[in-house]
């Protein structure tokens, strides 16, 4: 019998899509909004597709927000796109 593959749903597009195609955007417990692509650190996770216009259009209909209930400052989310762009593995 096949593994079960875990389904996550990316807060930009929507879609469903494998665990493992996605990055994990964490809200640690002391509130800090960071980017997790091993999937380990501890916190609420939101999960977005590995590509900046995913993060683009999840900040813009709200869906990071919504997911951490607390607004996401300006420079973090630059931060994040920066990340996401440079240390993708």
């Amino acid at each position: 019998m096949p593994k079960k593959i875990p389904m996550r749903q990316c807060t930009g597009c929507r879609e469903m899509k494998p665990k493992r195609e996605l990055i994990r955007v964490v809200k640690s417990p002391e509130g800090e909004i960071s980017l997790d692509f091993q999937g380990k650190k501890p916190g609420r996770g939101a999960y977005v597709c590995a590509e900046p216009d995913c993060l683009k259009r999840s900040v813009k209909t709200r869906g990071l927000e919504r997911a951490f209930g607390k607004s996401i400052p300006a420079e973090i989310l630059t931060r994040l796109e920066a990340e996401m762009t440079e240390d993708a593995p």
